[in-house]
């Protein structure tokens, strides 16, 4: 794996919202979700507010001035002991810009920021059809048992 020495990574704040909305057309590309990701997209007001809690991550990967790629993690706070987990939300990287180290170094700038909100673990789920996910998880972490994901309407 080459890692790319002109890799920036970046997390984002309150003041970054067209960096945000370039992550989240990098979302839809990678993820082929323009619906999800570009058409209906909040306004920079609530953008912002967003990326100025602390309990929210955007990391980018900035390449030539372009994100190719980029990560969104939560902090969710434990309530049996004084400590978070990070959840990694969403990962991608362009299809160009893969197989380079990218989504790693994501991961590895997240580390420090778990750290210091007294993170003891970075979780992900993958689906079990991505293989590329897989590996690269399984490179970094420890696989859990399988588990079954349930979506339960609010209304």
């Amino acid at each position: 794996m080459a890692f790319t020495d002109d890799l920036e990574i970046r997390r984002l704040g309150s003041g970054d919202t067209a960096l945000m909305r370039d992550l989240l057309s990098c979302f839809g590309d990678a993820f082929e979700d323009d619906a999800a990701y570009v058409s209906a997209q909040p306004d920079d007001c609530y953008l912002g507010e967003l990326l100025g809690e602390d309990s929210f991550v955007a990391l980018v990967g900035i390449i030539d001035s372009r994100v190719v790629g980029g990560l969104v993690a939560y902090e969710l706070r434990k309530f049996e002991q004084r400590r978070s987990e990070f959840y990694i939300y969403d990962l991608a990287v362009l299809e160009p810009f893969r197989r380079r180290g990218i989504a790693t170094s994501l991961i590895e700038a997240l580390k420090p920021i778990a750290r210091s909100r007294r993170g003891y673990v970075i979780f992900v789920q993958a689906d079990g059809v991505d293989a590329a996910a897989l590996a690269l998880y399984d490179k970094l972490g420890v696989r859990e048992p399988p588990v079954f994901h349930f979506d339960i309407s609010v209304e």
